[in-house]
């Protein structure tokens, strides 16, 4: 793979990477967005979601599902240490550990809109391939009829040709039968006269 292959297939994951950490700074002085929480949600949501379509586009689902699991792993791990050095920035100075389990699920859950964009992609290619099968099996069986109509007919055919084949055997063997009748009683017919002729010439 080209190094400019690699980083654009490469580059959509970090960008996950990037708006799973981002995540973690809603509600901060940094990105302050309580009043329209819902709307900043959807829209990091969505964006992991293409995120994971283009993964699974770009890199297949089983090498996109190790990468993008392991930018959840690692931003979880990351916004756990940071988390914990700055708890007083991100207003988690009480109950540190609730607050540290919250933040992994923020992560984890971006990240299953990920996997859940990656499994659309599958379950849409996994359509496409049955109805592609499906239809092939469709042309296959109409071909299998087709041909079990044309071997029906070479078979009737032959038995046609078969039975007249027979049917001229019988009349030549009639025939022959017939001839050999005719030469046998003419040969009988050729004994009596030349005996007759004999027996005229002996009394003479």
């Amino acid at each position: 793979m080209s190094k400019e292959n690699l980083f654009k297939s490469y580059a959509t994951p970090g960008l996950l990477g990037l708006l799973i950490f981002a995540s973690d700074f809603l509600n901060t002085s940094l990105f302050g967005f309580s009043e329209k929480n819902f709307a900043v949600w959807f829209v990091l949501s969505l964006l992991c979601f293409a995120s994971g379509w283009y993964i699974d586009k770009s890199l297949g689902w089983q090498r996109g599902g190790r990468v993008v699991f392991a930018v959840i792993v690692s931003v979880a791990a990351v916004s756990i240490l940071m988390i914990t050095f700055f708890a007083g920035y991100f207003n988690a100075v009480e109950i540190l550990t609730e607050n540290l389990i919250l933040y992994s699920l923020r992560n984890i859950m971006l990240g299953a809109m990920a996997f859940f964009g990656m499994s659309i992609t599958e379950v849409i290619n996994t359509r496409r391939d049955t109805e592609l099968l499906t239809r092939k099996v469709e042309l296959y069986e109409n071909e299998a009829n087709v041909a079990k109509k044309e071997a029906e007919i070479i078979v009737k055919e032959a038995i046609v040709d078969a039975q007249k084949i027979v049917n001229d055997a019988e009349a030549s063997a009639k025939n022959i039968m017939l001839q050999k009748e005719r030469i046998e009683n003419e040969l009988k017919e050729f004994v009596m006269t030349e005996k007759e002729l004999l027996k005229r010439y002996e009394e003479k």
